[in-house]
């Protein structure tokens, strides 16, 4: 059963769970690093854009008093002829540095803002592509920080996707037809090989090919029960008895 992010009620949280939340004002959070609502991620993307926004207005500005500095310019060099060039251009440049210093601050807090709001963001999206994926594949509750630590140094956020990359940070790192990127579930199949401490003892084996979620040692699955494609009654209550977990991940995928 996926870990849902929050509860309204106590009483709502699966008994097997109930360590793994605390309350905050009257609402119970899982308690996990990096583990946020939707509602809190959209939130950043708003910001993330609007922040991309002020800081085209503030450029654009820039370019639009630069213009209007040339014109004054052109304008002082009419309306004082006889003086010498360099007067004029010292008046000039001293109302140029001085705007052009506003400007670039403004820039520069921008910037930083945005910067930290990504970071934020890009952890955020990491985390609860992954936490989603791994759960469905039998993810023990206690391994969350553990696996999203994991995905960060593999996955950025790319036009607001995560998207697998090599050591290297540059390299994108492609799935298993060795065209396409790879994707969360791709690298989280590999995890359940590669770290199988972090998913319940039944997250492998038979059903991984196809998304049935693993089967545990002698009750491997070739086919998911439950899916409209292999609908097999027999298997499903055979599950319910032998391996009750497994059997409602492989619902849950179906």
């Amino acid at each position: 059963m996926a870990l849902k992010y929050k509860y309204s009620n106590q009483s709502e949280i699966p008994a097997d769970h109930a360590a793994l939340y605390v309350e905050r004002e009257g609402t119970f959070y899982l308690d996990a690093e990096g583990v946020t609502d939707k509602a809190k991620a959209d939130e950043m993307r708003t910001h993330n854009i609007e922040l991309r926004k002020q800081i085209e207005d503030s450029t654009r500005a820039a370019a639009e008093q630069a213009q209007q500095f040339q014109a004054e310019k052109e304008r002082l060099e009419l309306i004082t002829q006889g003086h010498k060039p360099e007067e004029i251009n010292k008046l000039v440049t001293e109302r140029v540095k001085g705007v052009k210093a506003d400007l670039e601050k403004q820039l520069a807090s921008l910037g930083s803002a945005l910067e930290v709001s990504n970071a934020r963001l890009t952890a955020i999206s990491i985390d609860q592509g992954v936490t989603t994926a791994a759960t469905k594949r039998g993810l023990r509750p206690t391994a969350v920080p553990d696996i999203t630590a994991r995905a960060r140094t593999v996955f950025k956020l790319v036009n607001g996707l995560p998207q697998a990359f090599e050591a290297d940070g540059k390299t994108v790192r492609y799935g298993k037809d060795g065209v396409s990127p790879m994707t969360v579930e791709e690298w989280v199949d590999a995890q359940v090989a590669d770290a199988p401490h972090l998913f319940e003892s039944n997250a492998g084996g038979g059903a991984a090919s196809n998304g049935a979620g693993g089967a545990a040692g002698s009750t491997r699955v070739a086919k998911n029960p439950f899916r409209r494609d292999s609908w097999n009654l027999t298997e499903q209550m055979k599950l319910q008895k032998t391996d009750p977990g497994l059997a409602a991940r492989l619902k849950a995928a179906a």
